[in-house]
C-alpha cells in the first residue's frame, strides 16, 4: 500500500525522472546506518529509519521494519504528510509472510474464556486448512481450534490446561514447512525415558557405600533394640496410603453441571411424585410398525417419541408445568421446547427439541438422533442447548429402576423415565405379567401444586398406555 502511495505521489509530482532517482537512491542503500538517511527527490523526502539489516528494495525495507517491533513507525513522508505502519498489522518473522497464527475462535455470546484441553497435533505435523489442531473446553461445549492455513505446525505458544480467551494465539503454522521440527512419538518417548539411567547409576554408586558402611563402622557392643512403635488408639482411622489415590482436575463442563445442580437445589422447593405405566400397547405399536416406519422415514421408531408426545399433551393440559417464576411474576410459555438429557463421556448435556408440539413421531425421532450424535462427538453448539421449557431424562437406558431427577434451571419440572421390568399386575381380575415402568415428576412446589403434578403424570400414563388418545385428542 505504501509503495503504491509513493508511486502515485511521484507520478503526480516530479514525474518519471523523480521515480527513477528514488529507485536508484534506494537500491544503492545496501545497508541502513545508525541514524536517519534522507534522500531528496525533487521536493519530496524519503526517510529511512534506523536499522542494521541489508536493504535490497523499498518493499524489503518495509518488511524488515514490520518485523523490528510492535510499535508503529514512520517510513517516509511526502510534503510533511507521514505514512505510518500501524501496530495492528500482522507481524511476520519472514519477509514472505510465511508464518500464520492459529487463534482461539469466538466461543458464544455467554462464553468469555475456556480451558485449552488438549492438542490434537504435534509440532512438525502437517495440517490442512480448517483442520482441528486443538480443543477448547468451555462451561457448556468443546470447541475446536482450526488451522487458518495449510502448512506445518512450527510451535505451540500456549500450554494445555491454560485459560484462553477468544483471539488468543495458541500455535504458529509455517505455510512452507520451514523451521518446524517434527517430534516423533518414539523420539519423545526416548527423551522422556532418558533420565532414568543416570538415576540407576547413582543408585548403583550409592548402594556399595550403603553396604560398606556397616562393615566400616562395626559397633563394639550390640546396640539396644529400638523402642516399639506407639500403639494406635482404637479411634484413630486406618487410612489407605496416598499412592493408591489419583487426583484429576475437574473439567469445566463438570464444574458447570455441579454448580447448576447445586443452584437448583438451593433455589427450588423440589418435590417428586411417582406413577407407573403399562408399556404393553406402546411396545406392541412399535413392534407392529417398526419395519414400515424405517422404510418410510429412514429412522427407527423408539419409545422416546411416544413419551415426548405424551409430555406435550400433558403440558398443554397443565400449562402451569410449562411456566416459570420470574421475580414476582409467572411467565407462561405458549410453545413447547423439550430438553433431552444426554450423558456423554465428558459430562451431561441437555440439547433442546424446538417446537415439539408441532412435530410427529418421525420428526421427533430424527431430531433426537441428530442431537444425540452431536452431543457424543462434541460438535453440539450453544444454540442447540439454550432455552427449553421442560426436560425429559431417560435413566432407564442405564438400568435405573427409580430416581428423583433434579430440575434443570430455569425450568420448573423434569420427567424421569426408568427401566422396563416385567411385574405381576392384576388385569381384568387376573394376575398377568406386564412390562411396567416407573415414571417420576420433580417439580417446583413454589409454582406447581400436587394436584397439577398428579394430573400431568396421569395424562402421561393414559397416553402411553393407549396411544390412540393422541389421534382422537381425548
Amino acid at each position: 500500500m505504501m509503495l503504491g502511495v509513493a508511486r502515485r505521489r511521484l507520478a503526480s509530482g516530479a514525474g518519471s525522472a523523480s521515480a527513477s532517482s528514488l529507485g536508484q537512491s534506494l537500491l544503492k542503500s545496501r545497508s541502513v546506518g545508525s541514524g536517519r538517511r534522507i534522500a531528496s527527490v525533487a521536493d519530496e523526502r524519503v526517510v529511512l529509519l534506523q536499522g542494521r539489516v541489508p536493504v535490497r528494495s523499498f518493499c524489503h525495507l518495509v518488511m524488515i521494519k514490520c518485523s523490528d517491533g510492535p510499535k508503529g513507525m514512520r517510513v517516509f513522508t511526502f510534503n510533511n504528510q507521514a505514512v505510518d505502519i500501524l501496530p495492528q498489522w500482522r507481524l511476520f518473522s519472514t519477509e514472505s509472510g510465511d508464518l500464520v497464527d492459529a487463534v482461539v475462535p469466538f466461543m458464544g455470546e455467554s462464553i468469555t474464556d475456556g480451558t485449552l484441553a488438549t492438542f490434537l497435533k504435534q509440532p512438525g505435523d502437517r495440517v490442512e486448512v480448517d483442520e482441528p489442531i486443538a480443543q477448547i473446553e468451555t462451561d457448556k461445549v468443546t470447541i475446536d481450534v482450526a488451522s487458518p492455513e495449510a502448512g506445518v505446525i512450527q510451535k505451540f505458544v500456549a500450554k494445555e490446561g491454560e485459560t484462553v480467551e477468544p483471539g488468543t494465539k495458541i500455535a504458529v503454522i509455517s505455510k512452507s514447512g520451514e523451521g518446524a521440527t517434527h517430534v516423533a512419538p518414539s523420539e519423545s518417548a526416548g527423551e522422556k525415558a532418558a533420565p532414568p539411567p543416570p538415576t540407576e547409576k547413582v543408585e548403583e554408586k550409592q548402594k556399595p557405600k550403603a553396604e560398606a558402611a556397616p562393615v566400616a563402622e562395626k559397633p563394639k557392643a550390640p546396640s539396644p533394640p529400638p523402642p516399639p512403635p506407639p500403639k494406635r488408639s482404637a479411634t484413630e482411622p486406618q487410612l489407605p496410603p496416598k499412592e493408591r489415590e489419583r487426583r484429576i482436575p475437574m473439567t469445566r463442563l463438570r464444574k458447570r453441571v455441579a454448580a447448576r445442580l447445586k443452584d437448583s437445589q438451593n433455589t427450588f422447593a423440589m418435590l417428586t411424585t411417582f406413577n407407573e405405566v403399562d408399556m404393553t400397547n406402546l411396545m406392541k405399536l412399535r413392534s407392529d410398525y417398526k419395519d414400515a416406519f424405517v422404510e418410510k422415514h429412514g429412522v427407527k421408531l423408539g419409545l422416546m417419541s411416544g413419551f415426548l408426545k405424551a409430555a406435550v399433551s400433558g403440558l398443554q393440559n397443565q400449562p402451569i408445568i410449562n411456566a416459570v417464576i420470574d421475580g414476582d411474576d409467572i411467565i407462561y410459555r405458549d410453545y413447547v421446547d423439550i430438553s433431552i438429557a444426554v450423558g456423554t463421556p465428558k459430562g451431561l448435556v441437555v440439547p433442546v427439541i424446538r417446537n415439539a408440539d408441532k412435530m410427529n413421531f418421525a420428526d421427533i425421532e430424527k431430531e433426537i438422533n441428530t442431537l444425540a450424535k452431536k452431543a457424543n462427538d462434541g460438535s453440539i453448539s450453544i444454540d442447540e442447548m439454550a432455552g427449553g421449557t421442560f426436560t425429559v431424562s431417560n435413566g432407564g437406558v442405564y438400568g435405573s429402576l427409580l430416581s428423583t431427577p433434579i430440575i434443570n434451571p430455569p425450568q420448573s419440572a423434569i420427567l424421569g423415565m426408568h427401566s422396563i421390568v416385567s411385574r405381576p399386575m392384576v388385569v381384568g381380575g387376573n394376575v398377568v405379567p406386564r412390562p411396567m415402568m416407573y415414571i417420576a415428576l420433580t417439580y417446583d412446589h413454589r409454582l406447581i401444586d400436587g394436584r397439577e403434578a398428579v394430573f400431568f403424570l396421569r395424562r402421561i400414563k393414559d397416553v402411553v398406555e393407549d396411544p390412540r388418545r393422541l389421534l382422537l385428542d381425548i
